[in-house]
């Protein structure tokens, strides 16, 4: 049996990468899935490929988020899955880290996980039927890094707005949880590794190699090694699951 048969599911950034892998397996496992994206021509190309149907997001509005809400729970007759995944990335030194690029990464990675989680959540309460959340944080959560400042606090208020979210959303039946994956290949790792190109001298493709090498498990991750968490944390096997964070990193962090 499809373990997320008759369910319907949110995916933000759903129109590549991780979130496309992520939308691809919950159509496996028999969920209805709407791709949210800002760029909504790629959420279309992806949901034509995939049996999904696409809406246009822009998580650092409110009013675009609250849109793209109505118009999947009008589409797909209810939500019963979110997965917050849209997100940006950014390095610089301390000493350089600009006010503008700060703003940028809290609208999106921050707020726009609140204020998503918060609009789906009043869907769910309102259809009296629980959901299941699921936010993505990352292991630069976890630690500071010396080049990523800013992005290692978005992750890290991720991790707890996850805890905080849970506590409160579990008394409506509603389990909020997040994945914490390490170094995932794809579009994202180009765009992070020329920036460490760039503040490490490194060559091209170098710190990619590095980084990939120094995992345990022995290779960067793929999109798709992120997906049984994903399917799981939004199953009735995991009703009993609050609050947590899961490492899916090969190895790389243990908490």
């Amino acid at each position: 049996m499809m373990r997320l048969e008759g369910k319907t599911a949110l995916i933000t950034g759903g129109a590549r990468g991780i979130g496309r892998a992520f939308a691809a397996a919950y159509i496996r496992e028999g969920a209805k899935v709407a791709i949210a994206d800002i760029d909504i021509a790629r959420a279309r190309e992806t949901a034509a490929e995939l049996g999904a149907i696409a809406v246009e997001m822009d998580v650092s509005s409110q009013a675009s988020i609250e849109r793209a809400v109505d118009e999947t729970a009008a589409a797909l007759g209810h939500i019963d899955i979110l997965i917050n995944n849209a997100a940006l990335f950014s390095a610089d030194p301390i000493v350089e880290i600009k006010r503008a690029d700060f703003d940028r990464l809290f609208a999106i990675n921050v707020a726009g996980t609140l204020f998503t989680m918060q609009a789906v959540a009043k869907k769910m309460i309102a259809q009296g039927q629980g959901g299941k959340i699921i936010n993505m944080a990352s292991q630069a959560g976890r630690r500071g890094e010396a080049l990523v400042g800013v992005y290692c606090a978005t992750k890290a208020a991720v991790i707890s707005l996850t805890q905080s979210a849970g506590l409160d959303l579990i008394k409506y039946g509603i389990n909020v949880n997040a994945i914490a994956p390490g170094v995932v290949d794809g579009e994202h790792w180009d765009g992070v590794d020329a920036f460490f190109a760039k503040h490490e001298n490194k060559l091209p493709g170098q710190k990619k190699r590095e980084v990939g090498a120094a995992v345990p498990y022995g290779r960067m991750g793929q999109a798709e090694d992120l997906t049984g968490m994903a399917v799981f944390l939004a199953s009735p096997e995991a009703e009993y699951i609050v609050a947590q964070t899961y490492n899916v990193d090969g190895g790389q962090w243990m908490s």
